[in-house]
């Protein structure tokens, strides 16, 4: 059951039309519902303002089918990463409108009567490479109610490509900036802009890079003050945390009209 509602039953309860034994009955799976390999975290949406999202990786098709399923019927909006098209195939034969982004290895669907998207995200890969990561990233800010302008391969190897962007870096309230290699860029757009910056490290590069490792702690010693960094490949956790920070923005952004 998501946040509306939630608080349409609430509203039907102090309005009379709704008896208290009828609406603990529409609240019975709160604040989790177990279904023996998982427990659905119920309270996700109200307490964080998103559902919760499944990590697909090591799970069973049956056991993804099985979570989707659940979390469509509450009316949710679903989002499942790191999982293969036969994943996507299995689960949309049981459940209709789900979506597939083959270069995030994610399905997923909005929920149902979503709200405008919240505009302030950019996403930023340095290379092609790192493109699935950056479109996790993307994905993951999207599905929570966000509008991302992607802003691919303007990587340190040519910083002419980043200076052509520069009207829509200042636009953003938050940038996501995926780098591998020596992991540089995020550290070079901290400078030009007036906004957090999450760094994400990725595994692209050649021996010495060890896995991405050189690129997480070339941004974890950023010389430039307002960079966050994410783990290696961790698009999603990027994602999520531009989309909080976002919103906050966009609520403050709200109050202080006159």
């Amino acid at each position: 059951m998501n946040v509306r509602k939630i608080e349409k039953l609430l509203k039907e309860v102090a309005a009379g039309r709704l008896s208290v034994a009828r609406a603990m009955d529409g609240l019975r799976v709160l604040p989790f519902e177990n279904l023996g390999f998982a427990r659905l975290d119920s309270h996700r949406e109200l307490r964080r303002g998103f559902p919760e999202v499944v990590f697909g990786e090591r799970k069973t098709i049956e056991q993804i089918a099985t979570i989707v399923e659940r979390l469509a019927s509450r009316g949710q909006a679903i989002l499942v990463t790191r999982v293969g098209p036969e994943t996507w195939e299995a689960v949309a034969a049981r459940v209709p409108g789900m979506s597939y982004n083959a270069a995030a290895r994610a399905l997923y669907r909005h929920a149902p009567g979503r709200r405008k998207p919240i505009p302030g995200i950019a996403v930023l890969s340095a290379g092609t490479s790192d493109l699935p990561v950056a479109e996790e990233a993307a994905l993951t800010a999207e599905v929570l109610g966000n509008r991302v302008e992607r802003i691919f391969d303007v990587g340190v190897a040519g910083l002419h490509r980043l200076a052509a962007e520069q009207e829509r870096l200042f636009a953003a309230r938050v940038l996501v900036v995926v780098a591998g290699m020596e992991g540089a860029l995020p550290s070079v757009v901290s400078g030009l802009v007036d906004a957090p910056v999450i760094a994400v490290p990725t595994s692209v590069g050649y021996g010495a890079s060890f896995g991405g490792l050189a690129a997480l702690l070339g941004m974890l010693n950023s010389c430039s003050s307002g960079v966050a960094v994410v783990n290696i490949d961790n698009g999603f956790g990027a994602g999520y945390t531009a989309a909080l920070i976002n919103r906050k923005a966009a609520r403050l952004r709200l109050l202080s009209r006159p």
